[in-house]
């Protein structure tokens, strides 16, 4: 009787029975409230919460691995806990975070969800007023679980045809349904690799390349939230750690070599520049041949993709830096901005004389006569555009009081370029306001040089003279070729002779 009795009765848990059973029988009972409410479970259960408990229990524990919650009750508040106790308690929470839970269907293992949820909550207000080194069990449990739940593959059918926005529009975003939970795996990376109590060394030890290139990986998300953290991440990991400064301008290099030689398609390229702008705005000078290599094989060409109108605001910042750090840059890359001329494209030629204006401004003289004729050829060609918006804009640089400067101390070379395109202009260009813009610098530049602008005014009128001159030679010999065609028999391959 005793022996049927007997296997009934409730048995005394140990210890690390006791911790599975608690953390399998908290959630159920307290997801939807506050967690640091919640409290371990008695090991002497009493008839009524049993049952519940316990079912919670094999809920839970059908999701959460027994090794994780074995041991010390990781939903216990770090206040309950003595300090030594403390990275114990941090790494059973983290590693609790490291079980990934399908965000699509809200309504899916709601209860864990949320009890993972509070323990990232937990996790990023300790790391946000932890007062003593974290440990390197600590270092490694994190990485891990940021690796865990961070480092995936997007799918290719969330990607457009033209990801990374067309030509200069950016297309409606794409929000990533496991946000509200990424989001604080992403705050706790950001304090826990800016925080004063990891080491630089151990840190920089887990954070390693591996790492480095997987987070660049995720620049590619089509939800730009994510990227904004990532921005942040990236330029709180570039300024912590100084060993991997190199090897993550390299990776980023890769990055933009990738999308303009090969794929044309990125979602992060104007996060990245971004990032880079301040990485160039901190670069000690005399300015290191990788740096200037950086800015004649990456930025430069950088311009040349269709999605330039998504990142031409970072760029241009970024070419920017270098002519301020270095005004003998600013020749190679007006050179190169007009070996990558958008001939065809004329809402990137728009862009382009706006960043070119911008060039101008931190142009020194020196540097300005050394393509000042083939820049000025350019622009003569843009205000004769039949496209308004690109005439305009040329037209427009002539506002600019540096430009107009460079141009005066230069007139002699720049005045007789650009005048027939003026010319040209009020004779033929059909819209009003670039007429009126027309006139406005033709008046400046007579005003600037009356002389020279009248003596450019008389060469363009006998070229003009010249043109018409040859035109009708050419007229007139097409019609005697033409009347001693009519006398000549079809048949045969006699040749005619026409006589000028």
């Amino acid at each position: 009787m005793w022996k049927q009795f007997l296997p009934k009765l409730p048995k005394k848990s140990s210890a690390s029975g006791k911790g599975d059973h608690a953390s399998g029988s908290s959630p159920g009972r307290n997801a939807a409230g506050n967690a640091s409410t919640i409290q371990r479970t008695s090991s002497c259960p009493s008839g009524g919460p049993a049952r519940p408990a316990s079912s919670v229990k094999r809920m839970s524990s059908a999701v959460f691995p027994s090794s994780v919650v074995a041991g010390i009750e990781p939903l216990v508040p770090f206040k309950d806990v003595p300090n030594g106790e403390k990275p114990n308690l941090f790494v059973s929470k983290v590693s609790l975070c490291c079980v990934v839970f399908d965000f699509s269907d809200p309504n899916k293992n709601s209860a864990e969800k949320d009890f993972k949820r509070q323990a990232l909550v937990d996790l990023v207000d300790y790391v946000d007023s932890a007062s003593s080194r974290f440990t390197e069990p600590m270092v490694v449990a994190c990485c891990r679980m940021f690796a865990i739940n961070l480092f995936r593959v997007f799918p290719p059918n969330c990607r457009s045809s033209s990801s990374g926005g067309g030509e200069g529009e950016e297309e409606e975003p794409m929000f990533d349904p496991a946000w509200p939970h990424l989001h604080l795996v992403y705050d706790l990376l950001l304090k826990f690799i800016g925080s004063s109590s990891l080491d630089t060394k151990l840190g920089k030890k887990y954070f390693d390349h591996t790492f480095i290139v997987k987070l660049l990986e995720l620049f590619d998300s089509e939800d730009p939230r994510e990227r904004d953290c990532l921005k942040t991440i990236l330029h709180r990991i570039y300024g912590k750690f100084m060993v991997h400064r190199p090897f993550i301008r390299k990776a980023v290099s890769n990055i933009f070599y990738h999308f303009v030689f090969e794929t044309d398609r990125h979602n992060g390229i104007a996060e990245l520049l971004e990032v880079f702008g301040s990485v160039v705005s901190g670069f000690a000078l005399p300015l290191k041949e990788e740096h200037k290599i950086f800015l004649l094989r990456i930025l430069i060409p950088l311009h040349k993709p269709k999605a330039l109108g998504v990142y031409l605001q970072q760029l241009t910042y970024c070419v920017t830096q270098f002519v301020e750090k270095e005004p003998k840059l600013a020749s190679s890359v007006i050179l190169g901005l007009l070996r990558y001329w958008p001939i065809t494209n004329s809402q990137k030629e728009v862009m382009f004389l706006s960043e070119i204006e911008e060039v101008l401004e931190a142009t020194n003289m020196v540097e300005f006569q050394k393509f000042m004729v083939p820049l000025f050829q350019r622009i003569a060609h843009c205000i004769n555009s039949s496209h308004f918006q690109v005439a305009e804009r040329a037209l427009f640089m002539w506002n600019n009081d540096h430009i107009i400067s460079l141009v005066a101390q230069n007139r002699q070379a720049i005045v007789p370029i650009v005048t027939p395109a003026l010319e040209a202009n009020i004779q033929n260009h059909w819209n009003v306001s670039v007429l009126n813009l027309t006139a406005n610098v033709k008046k400046m530049l007579s005003e600037m040089d009356e002389e020279l602008f009248s003596t450019c005014l008389a060469n363009h009128k006998e070229d003009r003279e010249r043109q018409a001159s040859l035109q009708e030679k050419r007229r007139l010999a097409w019609e005697r070729l033409e009347s001693a065609a009519a006398f000549q028999p079809v048949t045969g391959n006699t040749a005619v002779l026409v006589s000028r």
